[in-house]
């Protein structure tokens, strides 16, 4: 067994024994791997395997459900991977049904905002990217968790939470005419901002009609 059975899934220190069944000293072998570029070290007691030695594309995505679970990306970082804002993310979001978390290592920043459920079951899909899968918001579920996570953002009116999609976040406003108002409206139903998701709904509703 070699590194390129790993591809590009991050593995625990104990998975190492696959490939050095002999080595008794596992976590000096780790650091040894570390250092010579052969893994790179996630979080205490997790890899993954670099490029070089997998031969499989490193994904943030799959990295962030892994380093943290269960936890699907969402916010800026899903909205921007449907291309539906135009601002590069600094950081990897995720929503997950655990504890809040932050993990910074060396393929960036890792955020975790803890959701209850069963709000935080809603919206969520699998998407597939050079053959990784990762477990990502729908495009409706993300824009939703972006208004709800935002902390002091409590919009009231319609046209002040247009204004904030369209002239702050920069929103492609087309994307409206094919989103699933029905997802909104389960989120609406278990959030703490329902009014302003109830809202959303209402504006993309009639997006088509009035635009």
């Amino acid at each position: 067994m070699t590194f390129e059975n790993f591809r590009n899934i991050p593995f625990r220190l104990s998975n190492l024994d696959a490939i050095y069944p002999a080595c008794k000293d596992m976590a000096h072998k780790a650091t040894r791997l570390e250092n010579n570029g052969t893994i790179i070290r996630l979080k205490k007691g997790m890899y993954v395997a670099s490029t070089l030695a997998s031969r499989a594309n490193i994904s943030e995505y799959l990295i962030a459900n892994h380093l943290h679970g269960p936890s699907y990306i969402s916010m800026h970082t899903a909205l921007r991977y449907y291309s539906l804002i135009p601002e590069a993310v600094q950081e990897t979001i995720s929503i997950t049904a655990g504890h809040a978390k932050k993990f910074t290592n060396f393929l960036g920043t890792f955020r975790y905002i803890h959701a209850q459920s069963p709000y935080y079951s809603i919206g969520v899909t699998s998407a597939t990217e050079e053959d990784t899968n990762f477990l990502i918001a729908t495009k409706e579920k993300a824009l939703c968790d972006l208004l709800v996570f935002t902390p002091n953002l409590n919009l009231r009116y319609k046209g002040e939470l247009t204004d904030y999609i369209e002239n702050n976040l920069r929103f492609d406003m087309d994307e409206f005419k094919s989103m699933d108002v029905e997802i909104i409206k389960k989120c609406a139903l278990c959030s703490r901002k329902k009014n302003m998701l109830n809202n959303l709904a209402e504006i993309i509703s009639s997006y088509g009609r009035n635009f």
